[in-house]
């Protein structure tokens, strides 16, 4: 009997401890699988904010490739094209990180106009820009945006080749579809008709220009641009034109064959409204329509 009792605790004692084995390995498989669970939250918790990091720094450096711009700060404009470098072939970024490289280049040269720059050097910014552009249409061919950028810097590259009429024809043959394919997909675009204006401005009637055709598609740019103002909601989608447009407009009314005066200074502080410390339509624009008023004035 004493035996048997001995046997039964024996027993009870092996069952006791394969039950806390197996007990203990099915909580430490748990318990495992739980740490691997909280690596793998914490893992992609960790790679979303480092892409929150990179998108939010890259919109950092736009606001301010914009705002140099506007103040015709070509250096920091230079340096801040160098500073999205990083970022260029990021797979969620690429494409409009190489568009505001893009933007940064050419409107470094559009000041350089302004600035008297040797055009040689207005030139090198235009071609690169042009690639920064079409890297950013290889990445996203449907980005409408890119392919306008690209347009304007081909057509500013034909005036600096003026001279060279092969270079002018080569020019043509890559813009001209570049043209054709934006206006297919966003004949409203308020960037695409600032860029079309000038060439329609420049383009003789048989050919479909004029000044007031030019300042036809501002118009309508600039009904569109106020139209669509607050649909934009990503800062890396573009989203400028409108004070561009009303700055067009305060040039053409300044230029054009019978001056409007009171137009073109409305249209400039109109445009300074929403961008104070634009430096060319505060310095260079609204003095020109200042000293025009003065001197119609001194004629009467």
């Amino acid at each position: 009997m004493l035996k048997r009792n001995r046997w039964i605790v024996r027993a009870s004692i092996c069952a006791t401890v394969s039950r806390n084995r197996w007990d203990l390995g099915r909580r430490g498989g748990r318990i495992v699988q739980n740490i691997i669970t909280v690596l793998a939250l914490s893992a992609g918790a960790a790679f979303a904010a480092s892409v929150d990091h990179e998108r939010d720094t890259v919109i950092n450096i736009v606001t301010q490739i914009q705002r140099a711009d506007y103040e015709g700060d070509r250096a920091a404009l230079q340096r801040l094209y160098g500073e999205l470098a990083p970022f260029v072939e990021d797979k969620e970024l690429a494409s409009r990180v190489r568009y505001w490289r893009g933007f940064a280049l050419w409107r470094r040269a559009l000041n350089g106009f302004n600035d008297s720059v040797d055009p040689k050097e207005l030139e090198q910014d235009m071609t690169q820009a042009v690639r920064e552009f079409d890297e950013s249409t290889a990445r996203d061919p449907g980005f409408v945006d890119a392919k306008i950028g690209a347009v304007s810097c081909l057509s500013n590259l034909m005036y600096l080749n003026q001279k060279n009429p092969a270079r002018v024809q080569e020019l043509m043959a890559k813009g001209a579809p570049l043209a054709k394919e934006a206006e297919a997909a966003a004949p409203e675009n308020p960037r695409l008709l600032w860029v079309l204006g000038p060439n329609r401005w420049y383009a003789p009637p048989e050919r479909g220009g004029g000044q007031d055709k030019a300042m036809a598609l501002y118009e309508k740019g600039l009904e569109s641009a106020r139209m669509h103002k607050d649909a934009a909601s990503d800062p890396l989608e573009p989203s400028w034109g409108e004070p561009e447009l009303l700055m067009n407009l305060a040039w053409s009314n300044l230029n054009r064959t019978t001056p409007d005066l009171n137009a073109a200074e409305q249209y400039a502080r109109s445009a300074l409204a929403l961008v104070p410390y634009w430096h060319y339509v505060r310095d260079i624009l609204l003095p020109q329509i200042q000293n025009a008023e003065a001197a119609k004035a001194k004629d009467k």
